[in-house]
């Protein structure tokens, strides 16, 4: 019984220990979401298409073989399939055979499918590459968001509870008769718009966590967190080069640009398939059978001959070549030509804007990193001047030679100073991803 009571209490030790919240790390994020993206396993069943029509490319290569048997019985005239010869009685059949057929020469389309079938699986790769590269970034913004929401809240909390120190201190000068009491009025006032600042952005944090658990598609939004990462803001060394050679560094593996140069020589290979039903086919054949009556008799005495004895008896062997030349079509194999031959014009219009979009990105990232910077410069130094400026205001409101009101509004002017760090910095690092994401770093937030 203490055994069993002892197993009772484990188990459920462990089980509150699983509903615990579980802390995710930015690694762990991006693994579950990769892992576990409706898109991405449908893309995953669009490769695996690719490469059964790759099997199929090659399977064209090969002769087919079919096999048939046949097994009848007649009442009244019928033909003896073995002499060909009318009888008109009961009389059983059967027969065999075994058809083999290849492809000679049908204008290199079938060398075209199977490196089509190659080209169409190396696409369809780069395009689940790429989709897993945008959930990566996806999800990297997502955690920065809370993160960011998380250091405001704190703020918040922080400023709070200065506020409260003012509080108190504002109601001994009052009882003391240095204040008014409007003055006390004026700090409560602070305090309650402190509160529902608290509020705003612990709503905030509850938002951005519900955001990034939906893109995980984890529905258990109460026991879904971040593992909260104090880390300082990055050097931009990603700066130290240029656009263009970021620029170049992306088209070396930019999955987007290499699925879009897949579909050029996709549209190429098309476009030979398209010329290929322009030249004669040329296919060979084989065939092998035989048959079976129950009134194939043998001459000398008069018996049915035996079964698998009239299986050689009546075997034969067909063999042979057909050529099919295209004369006219109704213009058909022309206008696919015609068809396939914008198809690659477009293809090659479409790769040439993808670069086009890419380097634009990209020399736009790279201004938006050195203007967040600056911009999050501008915003430390601000900050710095507002607590100066703050602190003064305190000391003349102690001695009561500011009135509440000018001291809420240094207050106030130091709140969003405080706002405007956390929005730059975050700001800032969210754009330095960006840039060295398309560098080909990794996303890390340490």
């Amino acid at each position: 019984m203490k055994f069993k009571l002892t197993a009772l209490l484990v188990l459920c030790a462990i089980g509150m220990t699983m509903a615990q919240k579980k802390i995710w790390t930015l690694e762990e994020c991006v693994t579950y979401a990769v892992e576990n993206n409706l898109s991405i396993q449908q893309f995953e069943l669009d490769l695996e298409n690719a490469t059964i029509d790759k099997s199929d490319a090659i399977g064209a290569f090969l002769p087919d073989l079919n096999g048939a048997l046949n097994g009848q019985s007649n009442t009244g005239l019928s033909f003896d399939p073995t002499n060909n010869q009318p009888v008109n009685t009961t009389q059983i059949t059967s027969s065999g055979s075994i058809t083999s057929s290849a492809l000679l020469f049908d204008g290199l389309r079938n060398v075209h499918r199977l490196n089509r079938a190659k080209l169409n699986a190396v696409a369809n790769k780069y395009r689940l590459d790429d989709l897993v590269n945008d959930i990566r970034l996806n999800v990297a913004i997502s955690y920065l968001s809370i993160l960011s929401s998380k250091e405001a809240a704190k703020v918040a909390k922080a400023l709070y509870a200065v506020t409260e120190q003012d509080l108190i201190r504002t109601r001994e000068l009052v009882e003391s008769g240095v204040v008014a009491k409007g003055d006390l009025l004026e700090i409560e006032a602070t305090a309650a718009t402190r509160e529902q600042q608290i509020i705003n952005a612990d709503n905030d944090v509850l938002i951005n966590r519900i955001s990034l658990a939906q893109l995980l598609q984890i529905t258990d939004y109460e026991n879904f967190d971040i593992s909260e990462v104090d880390f300082e803001v990055p050097a931009a060394e990603i700066l130290k080069n240029s656009p263009k050679a970021i620029f170049d560094k992306a088209l070396s593996y930019w999955y987007e640009t290499k699925f879009f140069e897949t579909s050029v020589e996709l549209a190429e290979k098309d476009l030979a398939l398209a010329k290929g039903a322009a030249y004669p086919s040329l296919s060979a054949f084989f065939n092998y059978n035989t048959r079976y009556s129950d009134q194939f008799l043998d001459p000398i005495t008069g018996q049915v001959i035996p079964f698998k004895d009239q299986l050689w008896i009546n075997d034969g062997i067909a063999f042979g070549a057909q050529i099919n030349i295209p004369v006219f079509n109704g213009w058909s194999t022309r206008n696919n030509i015609k068809r396939s031959q914008i198809n690659v014009k477009k293809a090659e219009l479409d790769l040439e804007q993808n670069k086009l979009d890419l380097e634009t990105n990209i020399n736009q990232a790279y201004v938006d990193v050195v203007n967040s910077s600056k911009a999050y410069d501008a915003a430390l130094k601000t900050r710095e001047a507002r607590i100066l400026a703050l602190d003064y205001s305190k000391e003349r409101f102690d001695v009561g030679i500011m009135n509440s009101f000018d001291y809420s509004q240094a207050q106030a002017r130091l709140d969003n100073a405080e706002a405007e760090v956390i929005r730059t910095k975050y700001d800032y690092v969210f754009r330095i991803k960006v840039l060295e994401f398309y560098f080909g770093l990794p996303i890390v937030i340490d």
